[in-house]
């Protein structure tokens, strides 16, 4: 009787967790009230951008045209991937299945969401892959659905882009140690063929 009612409770928590995420993938970013953010994304610099060193003033704010405010509850910024660096690239697919869509991986910050406009100095993470990108900012509701967005570029993304290149995964102190342990690997070769030398010299000697 034990088991049964075991398995029974079971599978009830699967059937919920199938309906939760069920209700979860339904949600289509063609049902987000666009535009309802206001963003703007300015980087440091001019030119191409350097991952873990150069930064982006980023800004929010409601749009006076937003009509879904009142569900807002946090407000989840994201950087995104431009059309042109998501060709040939299946991993970075643009879905309007929320929870299918690849295009925004990178998080750059969750804020509760304020009425007056916003701001946050992000400075790129420094997994950052070399690409093109823009800024968007989810409007979430209490129960961390997505309901409106807004971003920094236009519907079609091909203004107000930003560009950034990735480490290349070396760095100056490994090149110094790579070099000095090159170096004390010849030095250590020469110091081993001079005693064998030597060694030689005395063999004779004698």
């Amino acid at each position: 009787m034990a088991i049964h009612k075991s398995l029974f409770a079971s599978l009830l928590i699967c059937l919920l967790f199938q309906i939760s995420h069920g209700a979860t993938k339904e949600r289509l970013f063609s049902d987000l009230e666009k535009g309802a953010l206001e963003v703007t994304a300015k980087p440091s610099r001019e030119g191409v951008l350097d991952a873990g060193i150069d930064k982006l003033s980023i800004t929010w704010k409601l749009s006076s045209t937003a009509t879904k405010e009142a569900e807002f509850t946090t407000i989840k910024v994201k950087l995104c991937y431009a059309p042109v660096s998501q060709v040939d690239r299946p991993w970075r697919k643009t879905e309007n299945e929320l929870f299918k869509d690849k295009s925004c991986p990178h998080k750059i910050i969750t804020r509760a969401y304020d009425k007056s406009p916003q701001s946050f100095e992000y400075t790129l993470e420094r997994d950052i892959p070399t690409g093109t990108y823009f800024v968007r900012a989810y409007a979430v509701d209490a129960k961390d659905h997505e309901v409106a967005f807004g971003q920094s570029t236009n519907e079609a993304k091909s203004t107000n882009l930003f560009s950034v290149q990735a480490i290349s995964g070396r760095h100056k102190s490994l090149d110094i140690a790579s070099i000095c342990f090159s170096v004390f690997s010849v030095l250590a070769l020469l110091v081993f063929f001079v005693n064998e030398k030597r060694k030689a010299k005395i063999e004779q000697s004698k």
